[in-house]
């Protein structure tokens, strides 16, 4: 059956064979012909400028998305490599751009994982794209045409992991700062935590004399805390044992708020392995960096009560 319109096959055109010279004559064609990159990409581009100067380098292409964002394009006629990412990093930051393009004959899988790696963790108004590009003829027919294929982008996903992961790591050095002066503080004043070190979690902890008891320290955003937690392990009989030392230390329970000095909270927890005895500090907490002088200081002050209104009670326990 012979088809009314017939069907070509394409089949792939060495690049240097449609463009010889890839400064002389590709980037110059781009700049003549960018919506053939803008039929690939999410926004349009106008170009500003061919061979924008930063120093002694040359930046192929300076453009402009619809929203008058500086973005910049450097081309690569060959695989990708070291030096073409460096001055991408060069030209981003020196022309203040907030997207980077980075066309290539052949993205090596190295630089596919940077750019997936500077996208998650780029703020959210920065991009990078790799574009492989392609020559392509179909049949016989003399006429080539380049095919723009998106390699690696920015994602929202990838952006609010990357997001995620920055707020996450802020958290853990702010909390590393926090124990460390707290740390530091306290050996001034009890050995209990002389041996434990800063903690990027909300929590440290050491030994109260029996295995699987522990004197805590916890702080969040909000307050500050000391606990005596109960936690053997995960088999039936430890957790057995979790809540009856609980409920032997209950029954000392005003003997121990009296020389503690003010109310506990008592936490059996019956609806989970461990149980509880803790004082809470609320209004001040990790967040209020001004104050941590004083949510140290009275939280080294309820450790230092806690321990010696409880560690004979401990002592005694099964």
């Amino acid at each position: 059956m012979k088809l009314e319109n017939p069907i070509g096959k394409i089949r792939k055109v060495p690049l240097r064979e449609i463009w010889k010279r890839e400064d002389k004559e590709f980037t110059k064609w781009l700049e003549e012909n960018i919506d053939y990159l803008n039929d690939v990409l999410d926004f349009n581009l106008n170009v500003i400028k061919r061979e924008e100067k930063v120093g002694p380098f040359k930046l192929d292409l300076f453009a402009e998305d619809e929203d008058d964002n500086k973005v910049i394009i450097e081309n690569q006629l060959e695989k990708t490599n070291h030096d073409h990412l460096g001055k991408i990093l060069t030209y981003m930051i020196n022309l203040e751009a907030n997207t980077a393009i980075w066309i290539t004959k052949e993205p090596r899988e190295e630089h596919v994982q940077v750019i997936e790696w500077l996208n998650k963790y780029s703020p959210g108004d920065i991009s990078f794209y790799l574009v492989k590009l392609e020559g392509i003829k179909i049949g016989d027919q003399p006429i080539a045409a380049p095919l723009f294929t998106i390699v690696s982008g920015p994602t929202i996903e990838a952006k609010q992991l990357g997001e995620e992961r920055i707020e996450s790591a802020q958290r853990y050095k702010l909390r590393k700062d926090f124990w460390t002066s707290l740390l530091t503080k306290a050996k001034v004043k009890t050995s209990l935590h002389s041996n434990v070190s800063p903690s990027k979690y909300s929590y440290i902890t050491t030994g109260a004399g029996k295995s699987g008891i522990a004197y805590a320290y916890e702080v969040t955003y909000k307050n500050g805390k000391v606990e005596i937690y109960f936690n053997k392990g995960k088999e039936e009989e430890d957790i057995v044992l979790n809540k009856k030392r609980f409920d032997q230390l209950f029954k000392y329970k005003e003997e121990i708020e009296k020389e503690f000095d003010e109310k506990l909270l008592w936490e059996r927890l019956d609806d989970r392995k461990a149980s509880r005895i803790s004082y809470i500090l609320d209004g001040i907490g990790l967040k209020d960096e001004d104050k941590w002088d004083d949510i140290q200081d009275k939280m080294i002050d309820a450790m230092i009560r806690l321990e010696n209104a409880t560690k004979k009670y401990i002592e005694k326990l099964d």
